[in-house]
């Protein structure tokens, strides 16, 4: 099969192409691309004038829930939840039941994703033995088995021996390991960000140290062995500061955030939704502000969706007996460009760059470019294309999400795995 896609703006940051062009797709993989390129031969067009032609966009935090938790998500819903909101390439979270600690595990979730046939997924195995934080897992069966990280996410390693060797031992095979950071001491309890709303609402805070506490410490075991870190959702403005002098002084650490937190504040739980509950919490204005130009300098290198779906009874309930997390797959492409892009704080060159360079690099996948001979997964947005977001319309099985009601644009309108159009415009193909 052979396709062309003309006439879009093409943003590809790994080769420095932002321009008007087309792209020829051959056997799944990228032929030419292009000023111009004239058919020939059989070929499909596909018109992507006024349209936004990206290399295919990488999410490497996402929760699938499966096995176990299918009541929440399964990998089959949670791919096309990934397909439709623009995504080529995920990548689950240990956090199942059982969790991802060992090779079975690990394989019946890359072979359950590919019988589903649409997004590429990736298993992150677990940090230790069933996230107790006390053993260190088998982490050569877990990279045989296909995972490229691993991470106890959801909980935090608390031992910082066990973190150390856990460090040392992921170095063998080349493997970020990705610290869920926070000191559960000192959020035990917590609802929301510790600051002046916690205390006008009348909720049990979390303070910033209990995340760069845990930053500090995992940096500072990081010069120790040499390894590699990445830090998940990032949330304050002191966890960033740590991480740039940590890569200004020469060291292998990384580090994402989600887009719920560079676009809603502590603010917006004055109605007490739970869909606004997460963890890390949503943060005051200095550090929502502080994170956005981490995005922009380059000191924060990926977007990642922290995708957490959960059924409605987990949300449906008292503030403080909800579960943290949102359901985001399939609204984190157009909240970045609607409240970044279009309001000029983010160029969308940055914004690709953070969806596919970034992650890519960290996981060392290969993907995230439009390089001629490289395989064909694409993300086209539509940067006009303005929509009111209906989580009941969601293909994830989990509706707990905070945008619900707001119109948003910037949404995706084809993503492209292997060549193949598996989703346009919010539906299968």
């Amino acid at each position: 099969m052979r396709l062309l896609i003309k006439g879009g703006r093409i943003v590809d940051p790994a080769n420095n192409v932002d321009m008007i062009g087309d792209v020829l797709i051959e056997g799944g993989l990228i032929k030419a691309v292009s000023p111009a390129i004239t058919a020939q031969g059989d070929v499909d067009v596909m018109d992507a004038a006024g349209l936004l032609v990206c290399p295919g966009f990488i999410d490497m935090h996402v929760h699938l829930r499966e096995p176990g938790l299918e009541y929440k998500e399964t990998i089959a819903t949670g791919v096309r939840a990934a397909a439709v909101g623009g995504f080529t390439t995920i990548c689950c979270m240990p956090n199942t039941d059982p969790v991802c600690d060992n090779r079975a595990v690990a394989s019946f979730i890359v072979e359950a994703a590919r019988k589903e046939g649409l997004v590429n997924v990736h298993p992150i195995g677990c940090i230790t033995k069933g996230q107790h934080g006390e053993e260190i897992t088998e982490m050569a069966a877990l990279v045989e088995a296909g995972c490229v990280g691993v991470s106890d996410d959801g909980k935090p390693v608390m031992n910082g021996e066990v973190m150390r060797r856990a460090l040392e031992y992921a170095l063998m095979f080349n493997l970020p390991v990705i610290s869920h950071c926070e000191d559960a001491n000192l959020s035990e309890g917590g609802q929301m960000h510790e600051g002046y709303y916690s205390t006008l609402y009348g909720l049990k805070g979390i303070p910033a140290v209990a995340e760069e506490s845990m930053v500090a410490r995992d940096i500072m075991l990081t010069r120790m062995t040499g390894s590699r870190l990445h830090i998940a959702h990032i949330s304050t403005k002191g966890s960033l500061e740590l991480v740039r002098e940590a890569r200004e002084s020469g060291l292998n650490v990384s580090c994402e955030v989600t887009p719920h937190h560079l676009t809603l504040t502590d603010r917006e739980l004055a109605e007490y939704d739970t869909d606004y509950k997460v963890n890390p919490p949503l943060r005051s204005r200095e550090h929502v502000e502080a994170l956005i130009a981490g995005l922009r300098d380059g000191t924060i290198e990926c977007l990642a969706s922290d995708h957490a779906p959960h059924e409605e009874e987990a949300k449906d309930c008292e503030f403080n007996r909800a579960a943290f997390g949102i359901s985001g797959l399939e609204t984190a492409v157009p909240v970045i460009f609607t409240y970044l892009v279009a309001s000029g704080k983010l160029d969308v060159s940055t914004l690709v760059k953070a969806w596919t360079v970034g992650p890519a690099r960290i996981l060392g996948l290969d993907r995230g470019v439009l390089t001629p001979g490289k395989v064909a997964d694409i993300t086209i947005i539509d940067p006009n294309e303005s929509r009111q977001v209906d989580p009941q319309r969601f293909f994830s099985k989990g509706k707990n999400n905070p945008y619900k009601g707001m119109n948003l644009k910037g949404w995706p309108c084809a993503t492209l795995v292997n060549g193949r159009v598996i989703a346009r415009r919010g539906q299968l193909v």
